[in-house]
């Protein structure tokens, strides 16, 4: 996107506001500056007159030019084609340095004296506008003979290129970056370009209308004028079509492409003489194309499609008298979709613009051309009022505090400053002053703007993100782990320390047979299956034991002597109400025979299964229990973890193990759900030794153990690290009581415990388990 300063001065007062700031302001406000020039002509090139034309005597292609630059008439020899007497035209006196570097020197050409240059545009550091030397008019100002161009705004000028990104399509004209302009540097936009219609005109009604199908997706105005005599450009125009690199010839369409750059409007001519066919009035069909676009007809002719291209049919050419002028807009996702959905749809020039965005204000694009036209005076006739047809596009509103856009800038921002820049890029704001809130209305051609962040964006890069005060990172993102995600963890975890501890993870269907959970006593679901995969698969089932124990028999049947698999799976109560539960097999052996264990392995026992299973859960409790009708009644308990019942294990009844052909077997089933994953913490231990003794207690022969361990915990000895049972020993002479044998291990944080130390701890013990529980030693 080209602009220049002095073309901007038409929307927006620049006078105090230097090049270097203009720069500095769009690359603050994210309108990247790709280049910038400054027109800087010298003194000694001036306004002249050719006064006379001669032919060179010497060179067919050369003319001597008498020019009044005005203290003095100099002869100038010049090759340019388009040299005439009665041209005002750019002189480059004796001693000039041109922008290109060349010295105006006293020369003979053939022989004549030549004392300056007619100058081109090129020649003066210009876009080229024309071939040969460049004729001035009074656009550009009052013209005085030897007056410095210098003095001129347009040839002492700036010149920027800006890079504007796709989602930016309402800066693509002028009056879009003069509104940037106009709010980052706190500046009032000109007054309007609207156009005053004249009474006594023929109505564009007479010759035109529009008609359109239901929910067409474009907006369209037509306005018409009447060319009495040809379009002339003044140097004004055509240098700033020239800038903009205009490839148009035709004077109507240059016209247009003028407007559409200063507007964004996008903008179309059509020849009324070739959609007439003998009428006087043509009606224009908006129709929805097969991917949406808008295309127009008009006597059955197609006329291209809004926003993509214009067909051959009825383009203005240099005979051309009624024209009609379209405006339109289409959205441009609408555009974008149908050319991406149609490969060979024709693309016009307006693909670029339509696809980012062009203005929806069709009024005001209509307003500033016919402005323009109405100052060419006596050479046309302009037509009073439009057709029009006009899509009903509802304005985003969003709602905005100034808490949120606190969190979101990480500084406060004034509420007053918050509604001068957003009313000053076109937004509409209502205030809500008891909750510090506003409703924000996007504007049409703001199709970028969808949700808060993007208004918080408009505001921070206006104020500028040098601005905004740094800050360290204060990350506020919400913890998004659920119960979900640990579960699966945890149980992922578990399922890992399980294989780590010798166990083969067993899958099964979460189905099972009734007849054999009915013979290991286990209530039938009250929810039945209407459809089974087969009679051994016809209930949900309650428990993992049986399916356990079914493949445990299976390996078994395989020669397998040491069996042990885990599973967790689902199971379902009475009710069918879920759960996921852990459950553990180890049959035969606790370890297949090798050379190292030998060739007969040691067979499974209830100390070694629980120590198995405690090392992947983590430490437990026992407490003996006899109600689990399929385990055994001597080898049976509830597990225990804080204090809370989580499951059960034992030995599988010998009736059981006989009926299945199972070895020796010991299962163990938990509620996955009750089990505690605490995080391990690293605690201190100490540097000094630790020391142990034997305890040799009387003990009734029935008596619990449990209650041993609990009275001696209650004691809460911090010296006391751990005790174990390490020897029963049965005795007749004993009266019908057993000598129960535990190791002790002392060790304190700060000392080396002494054997006075050790006895005293000894003797609290002691006293404890006579007081509480009448047991004495040996």
């Amino acid at each position: 996107m080209i602009i220049s300063k002095h073309w901007l001065s038409e929307w927006i007062d620049l006078s105090e506001v230097s090049g270097e700031t203009l720069l500095k302001t769009l690359n603050s406000i994210g309108l990247e500056v790709d280049s910038y020039k400054e027109i800087n002509l010298p003194k000694s090139i001036v306004v002249g007159y050719i006064k006379s034309r001669e032919k060179h005597p010497d060179a067919d292609k050369l003319s001597v030019c008498q020019v009044d630059v005005g203290g003095e008439t100099l002869q100038i020899v010049c090759g340019a084609k388009n040299v005439e007497a009665g041209q005002f035209v750019p002189v480059a006196l004796i001693g000039t340095t041109m922008p290109n570097g060349l010295e105006i020197k006293k020369a003979k050409l053939r022989g004549v004296e030549s004392s300056g240059m007619i100058c081109s545009s090129s020649e003066l550091g210009l876009p080229k506008i024309n071939d040969g030397i460049l004729p001035l008019d009074e656009s550009i100002g009052k013209l005085k003979l030897g007056t410095s161009l210098s003095e001129f705004e347009v040839f002492r000028d700036t010149i920027i290129e800006v890079d504007v990104t796709a989602n930016r399509g309402d800066c693509q004209n002028l009056h879009g970056i003069a509104r940037e302009i106009c709010t980052a540097l706190d500046l009032s936009m000109k007054e309007s370009h609207e156009s005053e219609e004249s009474e006594n005109l023929l109505g564009i009604g007479r010759i035109a209308s529009v008609r359109a199908e239901e929910k067409v997706n474009g907006s369209f105005l037509y306005k018409a004028f009447e060319l009495k005599s040809g379009l002339n450009e003044n140097l004004l125009t055509r240098m700033r079509l020239a800038l903009i690199e205009c490839q148009k010839t035709n004077l109507v369409e240059r016209l247009l492409e003028y407007a559409t750059f200063c507007t964004g409007v996008l903008f179309r001519a059509y020849d009324h003489a070739k959609l007439a066919n003998d009428s006087e009035k043509i009606a224009f069909d908006i129709k929805n194309g097969e991917n949406g676009e808008c295309v127009i007809y008009c006597g059955g002719k197609n006329l291209g499609a809004a926003g993509i291209f214009q067909s051959d049919e009825a383009r203005v050419g240099e005979d051309s008298k009624v024209i009609l002028v379209e405006a339109s807009y289409v959205k441009p996702d609408v555009v974008s979709k149908a050319i991406f959905e149609n490969k060979n749809l024709p693309k016009g020039d307006q693909v670029y613009r339509s696809t980012r965005g062009s203005e929806p204000n069709l009024a005001y694009g209509a307003d500033y051309l016919f402005k323009r036209l109405a100052g060419f005076k006596d050479g046309l006739n302009l037509f009073a009022g439009a057709q029009q047809l006009f899509l009903n596009i509802e304005p985003i509103t969003l709602n905005i505090s100034l808490v949120e856009l606190k969190n979101m800038i990480g500084q406060e921002i004034a509420r007053n400053d918050v509604v001068k820049i957003l009313k000053k890029l076109g937004f509409e704001i209502g205030i809500n002053v008891e909750q510090e809130s506003f409703n924000v209305k996007v504007p049409l051609f703001r199709h970028d703007i969808i949700n808060s962040h993007d208004i918080c964006e408009e505001i921070v890069r206006i104020i500028g993100i040098d601005n905004i005060a740094s800050k360290p990172l204060n990350f506020s993102e919400k913890n998004r782990l659920n119960k979900t995600y640990f579960d699966y963890k945890n149980a992922l975890n578990l399922r890992h320390s399980a294989a780590d501890n010798g166990f083969f993870e067993s899958v099964h269907y979460v189905f099972d047979s009734q007849d054999e959970l009915s013979e290991l006593n286990f209530k039938p679901c009250k929810v039945k299956i209407l459809n089974p995969i087969n009679n051994e698969l016809n209930t949900l089932r309650p428990t993992l034991a049986n399916h356990l124990l079914s493949s445990s028999e299976k390996n078994i049947k395989n020669s397998k002597r040491s069996v042990r698999l885990f599973e967790l799976g689902e199971v379902f109560d009475e009710d069918a109400s879920q759960g996921l539960n852990l459950g553990f097999v180890v049959s035969g052996l606790l370890k297949e025979p090798t050379l190292i264990n030998g060739a007969k392995g040691e067979d499974a026992n209830f100390y070694a299964f629980a120590s198995m299973v405690q090392n992947v859960i983590g430490k437990f409790e026992l407490k003996p229990c006899c109600e689990i009708s399929y385990l055994s009644p001597y080898e049976q308990a509830h597990i225990y973890q804080n204090n809370e019942k989580i499951g059960y294990i034992g030995r599988v009844d010998a009736r059981v193990e006989a009926k299945r052909d199972l070895p020796r077997t010991y299962i163990c089933e938990i509620d996955f759900t009750k089990l505690k994953f605490e995080p391990i913490l690293a605690t201190p231990y100490s540097k000094f030794q630790s020391t142990t003794r034997d305890l040799s207690l009387i003990v009734p022969e029935n008596f619990e153990a449990g209650r041993i361990y609990e009275c001696i915990r209650g004691l809460n000895l911090k010296e006391l690290k751990e005790f174990l049972p390490v020897d029963i020993y049965k005795d007749a002479k004993l009266n019908g009581s057993i000598s129960l044998s535990l190791k002790f291990t002392f060790q304190d944080m700060e000392k080396t415990l002494e054997d006075d130390d050790i006895n005293a701890l000894m003797d609290k013990i002691l006293n404890e388990l006579k007081d509480k529980l009448n047991i004495g030693i040996r």
